[in-house]
């Protein structure tokens, strides 16, 4: 794949350009001290880290697993987090959407107050942070992993079943400040989310796992 840093490959891979499915592993720096991790797609993975290249090979041979998959497995995962000091977050699905014009199908507010609980948490994963409420529920924007887009959505318990999951993830394609992509990580178990995401248009590209300083 050449000289080519992590962004680079995300932006292809929004575009549906993915990295040849030819069972290898693509090791690149992490694109910022906050990164490190592991992106899999379909029989190739990439992993995003400042530690040593040929260690990283070295770990990935001794993982007891099928090739494939140990990129994501907890033996390479594991010896990833105690060689870098962090704590693998969550192994999630990976999705991404274009931007749509106009204005989002919600009347969202905005929340401002930095403070706010779930403002202060995306701060710990993102940069530029953009917060919006509405009744049951709230969407959250910023610049994640190699500086994309992301968004997430949380849905109060008593809003659930009504489709308000749908209707954020949808909003965040409408918000979105710039660029063309927007991105969502979803649990693979929490298929109300993976739906809620997919029905709003967004496709899935692969996998992730993101190591992260302290405890998630």
């Amino acid at each position: 794949m050449g000289e080519r840093g992590l962004r680079e490959i995300l932006d292809d891979a929004a575009g549906g350009v993915f990295p040849p499915s030819d069972g290898s592993v693509t090791v690149v720096s992490g694109p910022s001290p906050r990164d490190t991790g592991v992106m899999s797609f379909s029989a190739h993975a990439v992993v995003f880290t400042d530690e040593d290249p040929a260690w990283v090979r070295a770990a990935l041979a001794a993982a007891p697993s099928d090739p494939l998959a140990a990129p994501l497995c907890p033996p390479f995962l594991t010896a990833l987090a105690e060689r870098t000091g962090r704590v693998v977050n969550n192994i999630d699905l990976v999705t991404v959407a274009d931007r749509l014009p106009g204005e989002p199908p919600l009347p969202l507010e905005p929340i401002e107050d930095r403070e706010h609980p779930r403002v202060a948490r995306a701060l710990r994963y993102r940069d530029d942070v953009r917060v919006f409420a509405v009744d049951g529920g709230v969407l959250i924007l910023g610049r994640g992993v190699a500086g994309r887009w992301e968004c997430a959505i949380e849905v109060d318990p008593q809003a659930r079943g009504r489709g308000l999951g749908r209707a954020l993830a949808l909003s965040a394609r409408h918000l979105l400040p710039e660029g063309g992509w927007i991105w969502s990580q979803q649990a693979p178990g929490n298929a109300t989310s993976v739906r809620a995401f997919q029905a709003a248009g967004f496709r899935p590209v692969g996998a992730e796992a993101l190591l992260v300083m302290g405890r998630p």
